[in-house]
């Protein structure tokens, strides 16, 4: 295995649309899980690039819900490494919605970007790598 190229700072960033079957209550709200299988997979990335492997999620801390999560949101999912170990990695994630859907029955596909992304989710975690 070669040396790790984890450093403070590195991000990986992903974006993704929301689809309607995800949305689980009234309003089209998405559970509070949704975004944390997003996490999941940017710390995957996150493992890939700085070790070569998939890595292990240790653990969560300090999980917020700020916003809404709906059906039909673009969400970009980011990820910073804020300390590197031995084997394991802290990272800190966060959750934007940067454009939404406004669906109405004459405009079914209706969306827009947002002026300002909401912040809708933030977390920080643990990853170990071999």
């Amino acid at each position: 295995m070669s040396q790790s190229r984890a450093e403070v700072g590195l991000r990986v960033v992903h974006r993704r649309y929301v689809p309607y079957s995800h949305a689980h209550y009234a309003g089209n709200l998405v559970d509070g899980a949704y975004s944390l299988g997003l996490f999941g997979d940017v710390a995957t990335e996150m493992c890939i690039v700085t070790d070569g492997d998939e890595g292990l999620f240790a653990s969560y801390a300090d999980v917020q819900f700020r916003e809404p999560v709906r059906a039909g949101d673009v969400l970009e999912i980011s990820c910073e490494v804020t300390r590197v170990g031995t084997r394991s990695r802290d990272l800190t994630f966060e959750v934007r919605v940067v454009a939404r859907g406004t669906a109405t029955a004459e405009q079914p596909g209706a969306a827009r970007v947002l002026a300002e992304p909401l912040v809708a989710t933030t977390a920080t975690g643990t990853v170990v790598v071999p």
